[in-house]
């Protein structure tokens, strides 16, 4: 196991009726700015919950925030924070509105261009206002870590920055605030955060025992509440296993002192940034065909992800990780996420493209062992067609 420093700051409130612990989380007297994304959770009954437990503080609110949240988006948020001197940003929602939340943060009172803070991952964001959020969807793991991605579609562009500095203070989940999510937005965030796990785990050994058991037992979980969850969206406890996975994923626990891949999502990245393709669904794509084409690299741990995930333990060592591979690209399916390119008809000179942009955004040696070139992007994609 790598040496590490670990440290999560983030207080969690999780069950019913936990939306009511914005009241003691906030100081009395905080301007909020509540950001949110196109008005479900005022349909939904989250909205009247927020507003009551924010009782008689300042409330600004700003609605409009994207799925693959947009940067000219997220600066109008800025502007009018700006204007009426907010001191919290309270994103309600899903992990793009979190994501989005943690760059209007840190932008609130930056003097520079805001983009440098993605463009060039700026990592020290002293400045940033505090964030608390509510979470209403769970996928990204952005409600317990200090990560981001933030689109600009104008320059077809997707980046990610982390910083220490935009972690929430406190975020909410409550499962019944996911109930009326619709299914494909479920079904992504059963998608995503099954990849979150795959990014840190299926990479080499590491002698990391805990991690590693603690990475299959979320993956394990993921497959086994997912379809349940799907065919019953009010059933609280299916649901409240994938809101506190989701959340398990990506909180920096499991990443700790092993190495971490994430080339299928700096691809995913590319895909979304010119065929706006939903974030989990590039993943699924990717990630099979990434299997694929690294199972030398990655041999031990597809070994061990197809006995201890899966519970292939039978034929030669071939035949498990195919099996492995082809339980993985099935249980995508079986959410309803297409796994192939041609499924979402794009174009076939998409892999070279993508190839291109990664090198021109310094991305030229992806994966876990900077093996993961240009060359090798076009051959998972040319394989992922």
């Amino acid at each position: 196991m790598e040496n590490f420093s670990f440290h999560n700051p983030t207080r969690l409130h999780f069950g019913r009726g936990q939306i009511a612990a914005l009241d003691r989380e906030l100081p009395a007297d905080a301007r909020v700015l509540l950001l949110a994304g196109g008005g479900s959770i005022k349909k939904n009954g989250v909205y009247e919950q927020v507003k009551k437990a924010l009782g008689p503080r300042t409330v600004v609110e700003f609605f409009g925030v994207e799925a693959n949240p947009d940067f000219d988006t997220l600066m109008q948020a800025v502007k009018l924070a700006r204007q009426k001197n907010v001191t919290w940003v309270l994103p309600v929602g899903g992990g793009s509105v979190l994501d989005g939340a943690k760059l209007v943060a840190a932008a609130i009172k930056y003097a520079g261009d805001a983009w440098d803070i993605p463009a060039k991952r700026m990592s020290k964001l002293p400045h940033a206002l505090p964030i608390g959020a509510v979470l209403t969807l769970p996928a990204t793991g952005s409600e317990s870590n200090g990560a981001a991605v933030i689109s600009r579609r104008a320059t077809k562009q997707k980046l990610a920055f982390i910083s220490p500095d935009v972690f929430p203070r406190f975020s909410i989940l409550d499962p019944e605030t996911t109930f009326s999510l619709p299914e494909r937005q479920v079904a992504n965030g059963i998608g995503d955060a099954f990849a979150h796990v795959i990014e840190q785990y299926l990479t080499y050994p590491a002698d990391a025992a805990l991690q590693d058991r603690f990475a299959e037992g979320i993956l394990r979980t993921l497959i086994e509440t997912g379809p349940t969850t799907l065919a019953n969206p009010t059933d609280y406890n299916a649901r409240a296993n994938l809101v506190w996975a989701a959340t398990w994923a990506l909180n920096g626990w499991i990443g700790v002192g092993v190495p971490q891949d994430w080339a299928t999502h700096m691809i995913g990245h590319e895909l979304t940034a010119l065929h706006e393709i939903d974030h989990a669904r590039t993943l699924a794509i990717v990630l099979p065909s990434l299997m694929h084409v690294q199972r030398q690299g990655k041999r031990e741990k597809l070994l061990q992800y197809a006995a201890r995930v899966w519970d292939l333990t039978a034929g030669s060592e071939d035949e498990r990780i195919d099996a492995a591979i082809a339980r993985t690209r099935d249980f995508y399916e079986s959410l309803g996420i297409k796994t192939r390119l041609s499924d979402y008809h794009v174009p076939a000179d998409t892999a070279a493209e993508v190839a291109r942009r990664l090198k021109a955004h310094g991305m030229a040696k992806l994966g876990e062992r900077g093996d993961i070139t240009p060359e090798v992007v076009e051959k998972i994609l040319r394989a992922a067609a």
